[in-house]
């Protein structure tokens, strides 16, 4: 364990703490909705992660998952709603609204089994 160091400032004794460096790799929109979800409604659960550095970590790993499960369930809701390839050649419209409809129901799955946890 390394040992603290403190500044100075006043009568006071303040601990020089850093965060270590973060990867460059971007947050997603899953892992954006995660941050704040945890910074709202689990307090003590992100500052532990912000203190042990783990946030970025934690926040890429549920947007990656969030990202592979909307790979994985999205065509399986498509084909059970019946958007197939011959209805988006004869009626778009309905096409696009069953996709829609199966891109919402599985973000709520989503939501509730990774984001809000």
């Amino acid at each position: 364990m390394s040992k603290l160091t403190y500044t100075r400032v006043g009568n006071y004794f303040i601990p020089n703490l850093t965060v270590p460096e973060q990867s460059g790799k971007p947050i997603g929109k899953y892992g954006r909705m995660r941050h704040e979800y945890l910074k709202k409604h689990q307090p003590l659960y992100y500052n532990d992660l912000v203190m042990e550095g783990k946030l970025y970590e934690h926040l890429s790993a549920v947007d990656e998952a969030a990202n592979e499960r909307m790979d994985t369930l999205m065509p399986q809701y498509a084909r059970a709603a019946g958007a197939t390839e011959e209805l988006k050649a004869a009626d778009q419209m309905q096409w696009v609204g069953l996709m829609n409809n199966a891109r919402v129901q599985v973000e709520e799955i989503i939501l509730s089994e990774l984001i809000y946890e």
